[in-house]
């Protein structure tokens, strides 16, 4: 069953460092293949199509993309998004403090809806993972609902702790070991977090203009827990993830849909 008012929410002002010099933005990396709209025969797919999908059978007709300035083939690529039975909007990220601050840019937009949000160069499976988040949020009226895979690098994610009925208790951004099986790579949200990030957000950005840190989308997650909202999980024993923004694991990919 699909949900109802629900946007997706994607980040996409990368500079795609790990994979440079390539010709094109990450997010339009072509990664398997699909009919051609046509004439039917095998047409390249680009990589950040798999989570407009996514986000699509989930329910969401509005999907904003942030982008940095100069990413321009993105909008050019898919224009409105009708061909994908979405409404696309772009916005412009004006804050380089990590992805938080990227997707903060359409807070204005999205701050009375349920979010569903994923990043574009990561694949993941099931299909309906989305739907599996947003029904749990819907159940448990819990503040944030993350996606958890079994992940066989903890060097590359945010590895989460988790209680026995699923609630998230402590995430740790990237340790360089774990012990941890789970980490998270997809997340719906309500209202109530949105607020939270914005305002945590605001809070935070002289003492980052001042360090030149950047925030991550899980520690702010993180700050979340801290300050009591309630932060579940669903884990998808039977699912798998990949981070495509290495050269290694986009290799990975192409040779598994392809």
């Amino acid at each position: 069953m699909m949900a109802t008012n629900v946007v997706g929410l994607i980040p996409a002002a990368g500079l795609g460092s790990r994979l440079s010099p390539i010709p094109c933005s990450k997010e339009l990396f072509p990664v398997g293949f699909e009919p051609h709209p046509e004439h039917g025969e095998p047409h390249p797919k680009v990589v950040s199509q798999y989570l407009l999908e996514h986000m699509q059978r989930a329910g969401a007709r509005q999907v904003y993309v942030i982008l940095r300035k100069g990413k321009w083939d993105i909008p050019d690529y898919y224009g409105d998004g009708s061909q994908l039975g979405l409404q696309l909007a772009y916005l412009i990220m004006q804050r380089p403090y990590g992805s938080p601050y990227t997707l903060d840019q359409a807070y204005t937009f999205v701050r009375q809806q349920r979010v569903v949000f994923g990043f574009p160069d990561i694949l993941f499976e099931p299909q309906n993972a989305f739907e599996q988040l947003l029904q749990k949020q819907e159940k448990t009226q819990a503040d944030v609902v993350l996606g958890c895979f079994k992940v066989p690098n903890p060097q590359k994610w945010d590895m989460v702790e988790l209680e026995e009925n699923g609630e998230v208790k402590t995430i740790f951004p990237k340790p360089a070991t774990s012990n941890l099986a789970y980490g998270w790579a997809i997340a719906c949200w309500g209202p109530r977090f949105t607020e939270f990030m914005h305002s945590f957000l605001k809070g935070e950005e002289a003492r980052l203009h001042t360090s030149g840190k950047e925030f991550s989308v899980g520690e702010v997650v993180q700050a979340a827990i801290h300050h009591g909202l309630l932060v579940l999980s669903v884990s998808f024993d039977e699912g798998s993830c990949l981070d495509v923004g290495t050269p290694e694991d986009l290799q990975k990919a192409i040779r598994t849909l392809s």
